[in-house]
């Protein structure tokens, strides 16, 4: 058990090297290789899971590796697990196993779409379960290298300016992590936890000031923004949004879920694990300012999402909107609000994988995403009637989209609204007309994609088959379960979330 952590990190990495050492004609041992690989990644998550202590509000000791790196620079392979990250873990294992059986279709350089889908899944897990700075940047960095090339080679029309401008925005935002983390680095003395993030926590650089070209800054304000800004632009927060929805859209199937399910939350576990508790004092100070822009991605994000006509674009911009309930109900620095948004974290990553996974079964067939054609004609029509079986697993993804009561969408919308009215009531209201428009573009797109006359080419359809279904059930069980009973999920994060709640309200 103490080097669980250590198997789940490197496991997939393994599974890589591998692959490429599986003759490139060998591709159903390549696919299989890695479907193992994910498969016993994933179960390993389980045992974490249940191993987990949930009484103990922080880091698993039992679980926790350290010892030196870079020793002159004190610098240390360190990882851990708390009740924060532990979900995000979870959802990762989860949806690389599912992505991987989405992805058996695949017949373009086998052997290294595989070999870097599972690279990009070691990268992740890297950034969910370290505790040195420096170590956590450096997955974060390493991530870019296999999804820059997952999209710009795998993708669609677009791909290499897709590809292009996602390495571009997300290596802006990582420059000024770098910075803000050399500042810190210097600040604390490079001593032993200069990069311990742990130990940089709780507000020990509130009263340090900051000489900017002349001018006095406050440390901490200073350099919470350009974290805020590094982990932003991973949201996406509007403005730093633009670079998402075309990622969605030329990226591959599998590529999108991870991207929609688990990459956008590495900008959020940004804030909860670094920007939050390092700089306590600016993150109360800015947290109007954080609200404000989380509505304007509830809004912005939705109505966007209603003015598209490919159905890919649209479920993009409905994740925009989906993240803005998290950045709110990270502001609202509450009980109620901070576990709704850390659940809708979770609960957003299994709901949008579904549309993602669906829209991917959908593809495969038509090969386009039309809602309507460019030249004014119906791209879909009728689908209920041809394809029963994908209708109705499609309706439960766009209900547990949409937060219908009794799936897991509503439970976490519901406490970030719990969480935020007394803080934010202004707020709270407008992003009520959020919710309004999600369900009007969703059923409208259900409408128009769905109802009417079956148009032609529809007819040639088939329904899903028994690999399809095999790998959509585990996230149609997920959403309904955690609808109706959402503990499990809740009671890991409730001791992690409280103690960071504390600390934040020291500052208030």
């Amino acid at each position: 058990m103490h080097r669980l952590l250590d198997y789940i990190l490197w496991l997939p990495l393994l599974g890589a090297l591998l692959i490429l050492f599986i003759p490139s004609q060998k591709k159903e041992a390549i696919r299989w290789s890695a479907l193992g690989t994910t498969l016993l990644t994933f179960i390993l998550t389980i045992v974490l899971y249940l191993g987990f202590d949930q009484s103990v509000a922080g880091m698993q000791e039992q679980f926790s590796v350290k010892f030196p790196w870079i020793e002159q620079f004190n610098i240390f392979y360190s990882l851990g697990v708390d009740g924060i990250s532990l979900p995000m873990i979870l959802l990762t294992g989860l949806l690389c196993f599912l992505c991987v059986l989405s992805s058996w279709t695949v017949e373009k350089s086998v052997k290294a779409y595989f070999a870097l889908f599972l690279m990009l899944e070691c990268s992740v897990m890297g950034v969910f379960m370290s505790l040195d700075f420096f170590l956590f940047y450096v997955f974060w960095e390493v991530m870019l290298i296999p999804m820059f090339f997952l999209i710009g080679v795998w993708g669609g029309e677009n791909r290499e300016y897709a590809a292009i401008k996602f390495f571009l925005y997300t290596f802006a935002g990582s420059v000024l992590m770098l910075v803000g983390m050399i500042a810190l680095y210097f600040l604390s003395g490079k001593n032993v936890d200069s990069f311990n993030i742990l130990a940089l926590q709780g507000g020990k650089f509130s009263n340090e000031i900051l000489n900017v070209f002349g001018t006095t800054l406050s440390f901490s304000k200073f350099f919470f923004v350009m974290l805020f800004i590094g982990f932003a632009i991973k949201v996406p927060v509007f403005p730093f949004h633009t670079w998402l929805p075309h990622a969605h859209v030329q990226a591959p199937t599998a590529v999108s879920v991870i991207l929609a399910g688990v990459l956008l939350k590495m900008g959020t576990y940004g804030f909860l694990r670094i920007a939050f508790p390092i700089f306590p004092e600016a993150s109360v100070y800015f947290k109007e300012a954080i609200a404000w822009l989380g509505l304007v991605n509830i809004i912005y994000g939705a109505l966007c999402a209603m003015a598209q006509t490919d159905v890919k674009k649209l479920i993009a911009y409905s994740s925009v909107s989906h993240m803005g309930f998290v950045m709110v109900g990270l502001a609202a620095m509450t009980i109620q609000g901070t576990n709704g948004a850390v659940l809708q974290m979770f609960n957003h990553g299994t709901s949008t994988a579904m549309m993602f996974l669906m829209i991917g079964v959908l593809y495969e067939r038509s090969h386009h995403r039309w809602i309507v054609r460019p030249d004014g004609t119906k791209g879909f029509g009728g689908l209920y009637t041809q394809l029963p079986v994908f209708s109705i697993i499609f309706i439960i993804s766009m209900f547990a989209s949409m937060g219908l009561p009794g799936l897991s969408g509503f439970i976490s919308e519901a406490l970030i609204f719990l969480g935020i009215y007394q803080e934010f009531t202004t707020i709270t209201v407008l992003a009520v007309i959020g919710l309004l428009i999600g369900a009007a573009y969703l059923l409208w797109m259900f409408k128009r994609m769905f109802f009417g006359e079956v148009i032609d080419s529809v007819k040639d359809y088939s329904d899903m088959n028994a690999r399809e279904i095999f790998y959509m059930i585990p996230l149609c069980i997920a959403v309904i379960f955690f609808g109706i009973y959402p503990s499990p999920v809740l009671n890991i994060m409730k001791g992690s979330v409280g103690s960071l709640v504390e600390l934040l309200g020291r500052f208030q």
